[in-house]
């Protein structure tokens, strides 16, 4: 049976260029199909994630990717569930882009849950433009918040270097749509944050330039490679087993991914 590549955490003095970064090619747009076989082989690895380190009960919330819905991350809840977390789902629906209620929604489901946990704090999982929401849920509410998990999520540089950037435009208008991409608010969301992160991106991923998904260097902020399609990432086995080592850190004892 052909081996995962190992996954890559990398710290380089100088991020990757962001801001003129171009759309993926047409190539890695096509090979976007085989999200499919990636399912297939999570699922085929069902006893491997099992011998995963389990985690240690703390409450995640998981927030899907533009144009998807709980069903897009359901394989993602119930693989952490099975190694002992209380997984959450964002609680919206489906992902139609920025909006305005937002500012209130979001921090209500994160502060319902931690409620629910008994006060303990909350790690985010962000697909996409989740994780763009999971980020600033975060830098607003720093201490309700244990650890940010980013999949492929275009939060730096060139907003437009995505294959969906049309298709956002179509359903985002208003006032507020545009004051969200403007260069302000561009640069407040590549800052990073105050709380453990781990941007996790691809270099195959067929819809976001993967230069997007990385972050300036900071004291507890990471990038780490993995080798998945966009659409695959809360399937891939190589991505979840990133998601399950750096979930499974005791808190406030955060250290960089390893191989």
């Amino acid at each position: 049976m052909t081996s995962i590549p190992e996954p890559v955490a990398e710290q380089p003095a100088q991020p990757p260029d962001a801001v003129n970064a171009a759309p993926p090619a047409h190539l890695l747009r096509v090979l976007e199909w085989r999200t499919g076989l990636e399912y297939l082989a999570a699922l085929r690895a069902a006893q491997r994630i099992a011998d995963w380190p389990r985690g240690d009960g703390h409450p995640v919330l998981v927030l899907p990717g533009f144009l998807a819905g709980p069903g897009s991350t359901q394989l993602l809840r119930n693989v952490l569930r099975r190694l002992d977390y209380r997984v959450y789902d964002w609680g919206l629906g489906y992902n139609m882009g920025y909006r305005a209620s937002m500012t209130e929604t979001l921090p209500a489901r994160l502060h319902h849950i931690r409620k629910r946990a008994d006060g303990r704090r909350v790690s985010l999982i962000g697909w996409s433009a989740g994780g763009i929401y999971a980020r600033e849920l975060a830098r607003a509410f720093p201490d309700d918040v244990r650890s940010v998990i980013t999949l492929g999520s275009p939060f730096r540089g060139n907003h437009q270097a995505s294959t969906a950037w049309k298709v956002w435009q179509l359903v985002n208008r208003g006032a507020d749509a545009t004051e969200a991409v403007s260069e302000q608010a561009l640069l407040h969301r590549a800052r990073p944050l105050s709380v453990p992160t781990t941007c996790i991106y691809s270099k195959t991923d067929g819809i976001v330039a993967w230069q997007c998904c990385t972050s300036v260097p900071a004291p507890e902020t990471e990038n780490v490679e993995v080798h998945s399609s966009h659409l695959g990432y809360g399937h891939n086995v190589e991505t979840l087993s990133v998601i399950a080592d750096r979930l499974a850190q005791p808190e406030d004892c955060w250290r960089p991914f390893q191989r």
